[in-house]
């Protein structure tokens, strides 16, 4: 039984109407490996903190962008306004990155912009365990837990800063 995303595998979904672009998730040096081995289309890197995994430091973005080219592979890089997710995994503080006003999230959009890929994923509208929501926010206080918002920025800042990035990028 083979890959069914090889093409030539036996139980292929390639050239079927099953048939998809096949996304892998980018965390170490040694996905290079399993993304070919694995019939992918591409990559991307998730974590919006930038140094969180070897995939998501924005300075190796420009050589795992070049080494995907060369293998006729997408990279997308993913870019956040900001990550805490000690929540969720207290012992992961190192990784939290403060929001900065939006500035963050700028720095990020500009090292993905930068690298002329064809998509870029944003991580996320929505999660809040791990800190990187765009959706609107307003100040929220639970029994055991006070929830970050955008003060002073508008309760919306996040999404039209992702307009403005947007309206910006321009994909090959």
């Amino acid at each position: 039984m083979g890959n069914n995303s090889s093409p030539s595998a036996s139980n292929t979904i390639r050239g079927t109407k099953y048939d998809s672009l096949m996304i892998a998730l980018f965390v170490d040096k040694n996905d290079e490996q399993l993304l070919l081995s694995g019939g992918f289309d591409g990559c991307y890197t998730y974590f919006a903190s930038n140094g969180f995994t070897f995939g998501s430091s924005t300075a190796r973005w420009p050589s795992i962008s070049q080494w995907a080219q060369q293998m006729n592979k997408l990279f997308i890089p993913s870019v956040g306004p900001g990550y805490d997710d000690t929540r969720i995994r207290p012992w992961n503080a190192k990784n939290t990155k403060e929001r900065r006003n939006g500035e963050y999230y700028n720095e990020m959009w500009n090292a993905a912009i930068e690298l002329s890929c064809p998509m870029i994923s944003i991580t996320s509208f929505n999660e809040w365990h791990e800190g990187t929501q765009i959706e609107p926010c307003t100040p929220k206080k639970s029994p055991t837990f006070t929830y970050s918002d955008y003060l002073p920025l508008s309760e919306d800042f996040y999404l039209n800063k992702t307009r403005e990035w947007v309206d910006k990028y321009q994909p090959l």
